[in-house]
């Protein structure tokens, strides 16, 4: 916390948008999913004394009109043009612009070309720093996260300065940093360079800052909720009883290994996501994702699928031993295994990883116009595939999946009608009511369907069979419910602007 009687500040966070609404890409839908935690987490650390407003630009326009003391942006690497555009703004205003996040600290030079300080690596040791620095008068250029790196006895975040409203799923939380895996592909590994590279809350502090969200539902945006079995076993332990529903994601390995798995599906886990990244074992080993090989891969699906646990499956297109059947075995696989949801992704070589600094050496990488390493562009060779033939692949990929046909084959995997038709309405809400979602958004009224959310993830498991017309009923109140709500939030839509993008 801030030194007692400094003066007050008047600080501006800033989130800039990562995608701009005139790509092909932009779904509003995506970008108003959580809050900006990691900002709310480094406004915890001002005085009661001082003013602060976080701005998401996702959710809402920028206004640039104002002159605030202190802005402090975070970067990541597609909206780091926009970033540091917004950077520059601000210091010909006369404001001191702090710049953090994973672009800054994979390329500092280019950063600190914007900023007047630079936060490298996490930020809960060296905001503190930051501000009594500031305050009096002497602020350094670069402050680096190294020794001592900790989320113990964190003030508590500043939810009071989110706008709730704004964000499908407002109860985002974070109870552990980093991985203790290291894949070569992996954005984060420089960014805990120089310290622990993962590490946990308290169990009691994690679980007094459940205790705070209100309603049902959570998401934990950990990297790796399972990643520390003691603290994970703890922490599941601590949530029975609470009536919690809760989403997060998990390893491949930590999924099969012993009964962690069950005991946060007893917690309230129903939906997972679970980076499977590619089918092809050599592929495994040449970007170091040891803890996927020699998997069952289907054992993983059907041991989730029998604590009724959702699948958000993540697959990587481009790697090294892909060829043109990559796209089609892998479609065909999770559609197979009942998958509710897919992630699809081109290879992209982030900066700071050993992924890029081998293509670099290689001269395999195109281009480095940083707006398109989003996951969705080729950015450089691929070692068996063209780079027309990955990019068409990877867009065939995501549209056969979201097919009505596709998710109708993955749902009839499942072996009860309610199960079925909680996979069946899930994949549809979330990839074929694209202008329901953008009206919901535009009125504001993204929370009234986090009573439907919670209703979908309610438990089910494939291996306790209900009879059909006990689960025909369940899925036609669902589909009721669902209906009522969204004619309801129709109804009382005001005819508002869509937010301003980015110009």
């Amino acid at each position: 916390m801030s030194k007692a009687g400094s003066r007050p500040l008047k600080v501006k966070f800033i989130l800039p948008a990562l995608t701009e609404a005139t790509d092909p890409y932009w779904r509003p839908i995506k970008y108003s999913l959580f809050p900006p935690l990691g900002l709310a987490t480094l406004a915890a650390y001002l005085s009661c004394d001082d003013q602060a407003v976080i701005l998401d630009e996702h959710v809402e326009p920028l206004t640039l009109d104002d002159v605030p003391e202190l802005v402090v942006i975070q970067v990541y690497i597609t909206n780091a043009y926009r970033a540091y555009r917004i950077a520059d703004h601000y210091r010909r205003k006369g404001a001191f612009v702090c710049l953090g996040g994973l672009h800054v600290t994979s390329l500092p030079r280019e950063a600190a070309l914007h900023g007047d300080a630079i936060f490298l690596g996490p930020g809960e040791q060296i905001f503190p720093k930051f501000l009594d620095d500031f305050r009096a008068g002497n602020p350094e250029r670069v402050y680096t996260s190294a020794a001592g790196r900790t989320i113990e006895r964190l003030p508590p975040i500043r939810r009071d300065l989110i706008r709730r409203s704004y964000y499908l799923v407002p109860n985002s939380i974070v109870v552990t940093r980093g991985c203790p895996q290291h894949c070569d592909f992996c954005y984060k590994d420089a960014f805990f360079q120089g310290g622990r590279g993962f590490y946990t809350q308290r169990v009691d502090d994690a679980l007094a800052e459940i205790e705070r969200l209100p309603g049902r539902h959570l998401y934990f945006l950990d990297d790796h909720l399972l990643g520390d079995r003691r603290f994970a076993t703890a922490l599941f332990q601590g949530m029975k009883g609470m009536g919690r529903l809760f989403q997060g994601a998990a390893t491949v390995d930590s999924i099969l290994r012993g009964d962690l798995i069950e005991r946060a599906a007893e917690a309230g886990l129903r939906s997972i996501f679970v980076g499977f990244e590619t089918l092809t074992p050599e592929n495994l080993k040449k970007s170091n994702k040891r803890q996927n090989l020699g998997r069952d891969y289907q054992s993983v699906a059907d041991r989730l699928h029998s604590l009724g646990i959702m699948i958000n499956g993540s697959f990587v297109f481009g790697m090294d031993d892909d060829e043109e059947d990559v796209f089609r075995r892998t479609v065909d696989w999770a559609l197979r295994q009942g998958i509710t949801t897919a992630t699809f992704h081109i290879q992209t070589p982030y900066p700071g990883t050993r992924l890029y600094t081998r293509l670099a050496q290689e001269r395999r990488i195109i281009t480095q116009d940083w707006k398109l390493y989003d996951t969705r562009h080729v950015v450089y060779r691929p070692a068996k595939l063209k780079p027309e033939a990955l990019q068409t692949g990877y867009d065939w990929a995501y549209r056969e999946f979201y097919r009505w046909r596709s998710i109708a084959r993955a749902a009839l995997h499942h072996g009860t009608l309610k199960h079925q038709a909680k996979h069946f309405f899930y994949a549809s809400g979330w990839k074929k009511l694209e202008p329901l979602w953008d009206l919901i958004i535009r009125a504001r009224q993204l929370n009234r369907i986090t009573p439907l959310l919670e209703g979908v993830l309610s438990k089910v498991s494939s291996a306790k069979r209900v009879s059909g017309k006990e689960a025909g009923h369940d899925a036609i109140n669902a589909i009721l419910m669902a209906f009522e709500d969204l004619s309801d939030v129709a109804d009382n839509t005001a005819p508002l602007a869509r937010p301003r993008r980015p110009a």
